[in-house]
């Protein structure tokens, strides 16, 4: 299994293929806009899956683009179903410089906490993660947490827009994503890439006793 991240966009969103050469299949976490090199990435492959770790325009603004090339189910909690037709709660409508509002496509399946969603032999975990946004999930793989907007490398997302809350996206951090193994490594919705034990001994925001004998890298 192959990890190959994009990030995408005047946001620069960090858009996520997992591919498997042995079975040829993908799958693609948070399209975001001016997705053409992510189907690029997945040209030879069949899309069996595409995960949203929320939906804020800049990590759906690739949605209808991607949907229609890979023509894959596409997977949402059900706190943000209505944000991926809604360019109010989604945010595109308030900036509409960036094209067009976004009004869909509608999700085709919703996930909640403990599900597990099949992908190449293996069982990749949903945690639900709220805070950011009221449905921010993370997907499990592994040793892999794709995070999306709520843990970041030394900082944690941003909590001022609609639906956003502090102590929720903490308390989210220290009662699910600090829990995975502290090699866990966590692929971001922005920026460079981290470990759960960087994040549970550096990050300013969400720091606790945790120690580790060794060096932090």
């Amino acid at each position: 299994m192959h990890v190959q991240g994009f990030a995408l966009g005047a946001f620069q969103t960090n858009c996520y293929v997992l591919t498997d050469k042995s079975t040829k299949t993908a799958i693609i976490i948070d399209p975001g806009y001016n997705p053409d090199v992510v189907l690029d990435a997945v040209d030879g492959y069949k899309v069996t899956h595409i995960l949203l770790t929320h939906a804020h325009l800049d990590h759906i603004g690739g949605l209808k683009q991607v949907k229609q090339a890979a023509a894959a189910p596409v997977y949402v909690h059900p706190n943000e179903e209505e944000w991926l037709i809604n360019p109010m709660l989604n945010g595109s409508g308030r900036w509409l410089q960036l094209g067009e509002p976004i009004t869909g496509p509608a999700a085709d399946k919703l996930i909640s906490e403990g599900d597990k969603i099949p992908f190449a032999g293996k069982e990749i975990s949903v945690l639900f993660v709220p805070g950011h946004s009221p449905g921010s999930v993370a997907y499990v793989l592994d040793d892999l947490v794709f995070a999306g907007d709520t843990l970041f490398y030394g900082s944690i997302g941003r909590t001022d827009l609609p639906g956003g809350d502090f102590d929720t996206l903490t308390d989210s951090i220290r009662t699910k994503l600090y829990k995975l193994p502290p090699e866990t490594v966590v692929y971001p919705g922005h920026g460079p890439e981290t470990t759960v034990k960087r994040e549970r001994k550096f990050n300013p925001f969400v720091r606790d006793d945790y120690v580790y004998d060794g060096e932090i890298e």
